[in-house]
Parts: structure tokens; C-alpha cells; sequence
């Protein structure tokens, strides 16, 4: 397909595709003549993946680039490739900074380690303090530690828990691409897109179960 059908497949406007071409966030089309390139099925969902993480997730235009880079890296194993495109995603978020030093922090990190040890999940303690997921959870431990409210592994493990479950559905869904590539883009994707839907159920699961505790399920 030419520039202008990749632009109505892909709802991405011919002057924005040009634009990611030039920032590399998409591959070159197969160039037929000395103005026209030809593209394929691998450039709309380039296009899909590109508009997900800087039109709908707010992503930074060299974070995009950084996460496709990971994408792309066949050197790498599957998994290492999910995890590495999901990393760098995560380094375009901000965290609040951390106090190292302050018994807030080190108490985290003793809960955190708990509770993924409790949860039997795969641990690598040089490798993990590396993972922006690992750090903003122990910020936000440090957090509710510094506030008063409860932190332990008695109270995180339910979110742990439910967390399994979640990833078990997340990884079906990216499973159902056909290549790897496309597996590594969709588990991007979905990390930004799926994130507001979890948001947004539980708040909403708040509300009905506030509801059901304390109106004796009328809803207001």
C-alpha cells in the first residue's frame, strides 16, 4: 500500500506518518521509486503501537523510541524482550523520589522482598532492584509506611495475588499474535491501554462495594 492508504488503514495522518519515519519510530517503507515507498500489514501495526504509546499513553517520543528498540532486539529471548520493551516503558514514568536512607525505604524493601518471596515469584535481588516496577512499588510502600497506613505482606498479599491471576489473562491475550514481534508489541500496548481499564474497575468496584456494606446495596 502507498502512503495514503496506510494513512486511512491506520487512522494516523500522512504529515504524522512522515514524522515517525523521520524519528525512527517506524520502519522505511520498501522504496518503489525515488519519491514512493510501499508499506505492508507490519507498518499499521507499528502505526497502532506508536499512536497507543504517545497519543493515548503520553509517552515521550524518545521513551517510544527506547521501548521499540527493546521490541526489536532479537538478540534477546522472548522473554527478555517482553520485559526489556515493558522497562523501558516504565523509565517515561515519573516516581516520586525515594529517601534512600530513611527507615521508611529500608522497611519497604524488607516487605517487598516478603511479600514476591511469599508469592514464590522468580527473584533476582541485583536484577530486580533494577526494575522501574520493583522501585515505584517500594516508593509507594515507603509511602503508606511514612502515613500510618497498613503495608505489611499481610495486606499487600491480596494485591499480589490478584496480580497473578491478572497476568495469566495478559499474557493470553498477548499470546493470541501471531509472531513474536507482534507478541512483544501488544504486551506495550496493552500495558499502557489496559492499565486505566484495571483503574477504573476497581473504583468502580469500590463504589458497589460500598454500596452493598454500607446502604444496604441501594445504590444512591
Amino acid at each position: 500500500m502507498r502512503l495514503a492508504e496506510l494513512s486511512e488503514r491506520s487512522g494516523v495522518s500522512t504529515a504524522t506518518i512522515k514524522y515517525y519515519l523521520r524519528e525512527g519510530l517506524l520502519q522505511p517503507g520498501r522504496r518503489v521509486s525515488a519519491t514512493q515507498a510501499e508499506y505492508g500489514d507490519e507498518h499499521v501495526r507499528r502505526l497502532r503501537l506508536v499512536r497507543a504509546l504517545i497519543q493515548l499513553g503520553k509517552v515521550p517520543v524518545a521513551t517510544a523510541r527506547e521501548v521499540i528498540a527493546a521490541a526489536e532486539d532479537d538478540s534477546l529471548d522472548h522473554h527478555w524482550r517482553l520485559g526489556a520493551a515493558t522497562w523501558a516503558l516504565a523509565h517515561g514514568q515519573k516516581n516520586p523520589p525515594d529517601e534512600e536512607d530513611d527507615q521508611a525505604t529500608e522497611a519497604a524493601f524488607r516487605t517487598v522482598n516478603a511479600l514476591l518471596q511469599h508469592l514464590g515469584w522468580r527473584y533476582d535481588q541485583e536484577l530486580g532492584e533494577l526494575s522501574p516496577a520493583y522501585r515505584k512499588l517500594v516508593t509507594a510502600v515507603a509511602a503508606l509506611r511514612r502515613l500510618g497506613y497498613p503495608c505489611g505482606v499481610a495486606q499487600l498479599l491480596p494485591y499480589g495475588q490478584l496480580a497473578a491471576r491478572l497476568a495469566v489473562s495478559d499474557l493470553d491475550l498477548i499470546e493470541e499474535e501471531p509472531t513474536p514481534a507482534a507478541q512483544v508489541e501488544a504486551a506495550v500496548a496493552l500495558t499502557v491501554l489496559y492499565e486505566p481499564v484495571l483503574l477504573s474497575l476497581r473504583r468502580l468496584a469500590h463504589a458497589e462495594e460500598s454500596a452493598r456494606r454500607f446502604t444496604g446495596g441501594e445504590q444512591a
